[in-house]
């Protein structure tokens, strides 16, 4: 039996016994009128003061019973304002997070082991061919570095800026990549021009590294290269996303 129920059953025996002492006690009152011996008179003395102990010991259990409903509401309180607080972040879910997909229906999610073995060499030469045109892109920050940064770092920048600046500097460096990653002939005289810009850039000490720079940000992004710009990648730099190599007049910013 859980522990209400007892107490409830604990209630109910010390009611029903108060109204046993209370009943004997009327019926001694009843015979009040006639002389009762000294025992009896001592008897009901006794009978009161257990009524007595009784009626405290009710009290009690009926504070006990208060502070355990007082403590039940808190708790309900406490988790009505913790399933809002999940609603929210449910519905505000920044958009740079990746979101698990699953299959759509249970049909797509079944596979036998035939279909399996049949699939994976198909699937091996997708993950040759992915590894090849693949490019890296910049992790973004997580709550927990953003708050690591120092404040007079920050500023007024927000969690949400930092990560657009990643998102940029991701785009950007999948347009680049991409036009690199083509052929000359297939194209366009400003896509070449690029291209050759791109060539024009890397040093020994860029290859096999991943880098933009200045120019490419305002070339395939919207984002402002500006004061506030230059002080979110001094951010991103304290996060270990980049680092910069600067010569020939330019700053080139290598993804970590």
């Amino acid at each position: 039996m859980c522990l209400s129920f007892r107490k409830m059953s604990e209630l109910e025996y010390i009611g029903h016994h108060i109204h046993v002492r209370i009943s004997s006690l009327q019926r001694m009152l009843d015979l009040s009128v006639v002389e009762l011996p000294r025992n009896k008179i001592k008897k009901v003395g006794q009978e009161l003061c257990a009524l007595e102990g009784l009626l405290e010991e009710f009290e009690k259990c009926v504070g006990q019973q208060k502070e355990r409903l007082t403590h039940l509401k808190e708790l309900e309180d406490s988790f009505v304002m913790d399933l809002e607080d999940v609603q929210h972040i449910m519905d505000n879910i920044p958009a740079h997070i990746p979101r698990k997909k699953g299959p759509d229906n249970e049909s797509e999610a079944v596979m036998t082991q035939n279909e399996a073995v049949d699939v994976q060499p198909v699937q091996l030469d997708d993950v040759k061919k992915s590894n090849k045109t693949a490019v890296r892109e910049m992790a973004f920050i997580t709550m927990s570095e953003f708050e690591s940064i120092p404040q007079y770092m920050k500023g007024r920048a927000t969690y949400g800026q930092l990560n657009a600046v990643v998102q940029s500097i991701n785009t950007s460096v999948t347009a680049k990549y991409k036009i690199l990653r083509q052929s000359l002939k297939s194209l366009n005289s400003n896509a070449r021009k690029l291209h050759q810009r791109f060539r024009n850039q890397e040093t020994k000490d860029t290859k096999g590294q991943y880098f933009v720079v200045e120019d490419d940000i305002r070339e395939f992004t919207q984002l402002k290269v500006d004061k506030r710009f230059q002080g979110i990648l001094n951010m991103l730099r304290h996060c270990q996303r980049l680092r910069e190599l600067r010569g020939g007049g330019i700053t080139r910013y290598m993804l970590l």
